[in-house]
């Protein structure tokens, strides 16, 4: 159910926004009774702030909100649940951010979960603003809802289904090739991957939009579920590891956003979607694949997985020759250790291109941050018996390794990578706790910059 109402209904709560530098004229233009009340609130305007206003009798009349004058998630991003529930009214001058913190903030992940209570709705008066804050909205929590899922209700066959579902939905074509036709097609390295899981793995393939226009390729992770092989992780490494289809999520969320404001795009998107699990058939240590490009590759450690099944998905990206390639992945934790955990790690081989991704993120409240892709670490993916290894044995600059690795499959093509989290591990406004579209704004705010708005 959407947290934004109808603005047809009757009845709504005004709310308005006082920014906290214009907060002293903002009081002292009050009654001497609103005054009073704002005084014993203790309001002063800050992020985050709220409080109820009364009429001349004394009743609550309206909400007033606080405001740091920046364009973020944090001015509404908590008020859905603080507010009692009902119908609210958000006044004109409330930036799109804003409206899309709100809406973010509603979320809640309650597919297990039974729960009676409801966020409070809001009516957004101006019918474009409604529809593109809606749509947002909704990508994310599509993205949100995949990543927070249980692996035993989200293996590669039910991520297809998803995919299948979205696409007939909004006009898009989905094939899907499984289990051993991946061999027939070349895709060796995500049958490799995927092929000790009793869920099969796949490779799914959607695509939307006008053939003439600009392609823009995405390609997501789809590892819906990473013990790490025969190189298994530990129980605290393992326990988040449903979360390991977030790249592939956050591309779907993308992809949905993009069809739904019909961006001028030839729009198509690739994940390869595995559980790495272990049975008598897992790949090994030691192995050589073949991947889809004809490299082959040493098998270093079966939980470097991402990059394998990506490999594949980027070489066949290619052979289109898109006019920009994006894929997400929730590929190294070295990447969370170079930026933390609430910032994507951006690679790019286009300056001009990461610098408007990086403003486009500082202007959505949805950061990203480069990482450099330095040419001589590619040594450490030297391989006495293959073309390439999976996993240097250097622990140093794992993000700008795996990066390098997977830039081998992209050939001239202008190419980005988020190597993302996907995840929050702390409940910020406009943040819950749990799966998140890290990239996912930032990414669609430049695209319309790029490629221009509906066709």
């Amino acid at each position: 159910m959407t947290v934004f109402a109808d603005p047809t209904e009757t009845g709504a709560t005004p709310i308005e926004q006082v920014p906290a530098d214009q907060f002293p004229a903002w009081r002292d233009a009050q009654s001497a009774l609103v005054q009073a009340w704002l005084e014993k609130n203790g309001f002063k305007a800050r992020a985050g702030q709220f409080v109820w206003l009364p009429d001349a009798s004394g009743a609550p009349q309206h909400v007033a909100v606080g405001g740091n004058g920046r364009n973020d998630l944090a001015a509404l991003g908590e008020l859905a649940w603080k507010l009692p529930e009902g119908l609210y009214a958000a006044a004109a001058d409330f930036a799109e951010t804003a409206l899309i913190g709100f809406g973010l903030g509603a979320y809640r992940f309650t597919r297990y979960k039974n729960t009676d209570r409801k966020p409070a709705r809001l009516v957004i008066r101006d019918a474009a603003l409604r529809q593109r804050v809606e749509s947002v909205v909704s990508a994310c929590s599509l993205a949100r809802d995949l990543i927070n899922t249980g692996a035993d209700d989200l293996l590669p066959s039910a991520l297809a289904a998803e995919v299948l579902q979205t696409g007939a939905r909004l006009g898009a074509t989905v094939d899907v090739v499984t289990g051993d036709a991946l061999l027939t097609k070349g895709y060796r390295t995500i049958h490799a991957v995927g092929r000790a899981a009793d869920d099969p793995p796949c490779l799914i393939d959607l695509r939307w939009g006008n053939p003439a226009s600009p392609r823009l390729t995405l390609v997501g992770k789809g590892v819906c579920f990473d013990s790490g092989g025969l190189d298994l992780k530990p129980a605290s490494g393992m326990r988040s590891m449903k979360k390991d289809m977030g790249g592939a999520a956050i591309a779907l969320g993308l992809a949905q956003l993009i069809m739904t404001q019909r961006l001028p795009v030839r729009l198509r998107l690739l994940i390869p979607a595995v559980e790495n699990a272990i049975s008598g058939n897992a790949y090994r240590p030691g192995d050589v694949i073949r991947t889809y490009a004809g490299t082959t590759v040493e098998i270093d450690n079966t939980d470097a997985e991402g990059r394998l099944i990506l490999c594949d998905a980027l070489a066949l990206a290619i052979e289109e020759t898109p006019d920009l390639l994006i894929d997400f992945a929730t590929l190294t934790g070295a990447a969370r250790s170079a930026v933390g955990a609430e910032i994507s790690a951006m690679f790019a081989t286009s300056d001009k291109t990461a610098e408007a991704l990086y403003a486009s993120g500082a202007k959505s409240d949805d950061p990203v941050w480069r990482l450099p892709l330095h040419a001589p670490y590619e040594d450490m993916l030297r391989s006495s018996v293959a073309d390439v290894v999976n996993s240097p044995s250097s622990p140093y600059g794992g993000a700008i390794t795996a990066a390098l690795f997977l830039k081998k499959f992209t050939g001239s093509t202008e190419w980005v990578h988020f190597d993302t989290m996907a995840y929050n591990t702390r409940s910020r406004p406009g943040r819950p706790e749990g799966g998140e579209a890290m990239g996912l704004r930032a990414v669609f705010n430049y695209l319309q910059e790029r490629y221009g708005t509906a066709a």
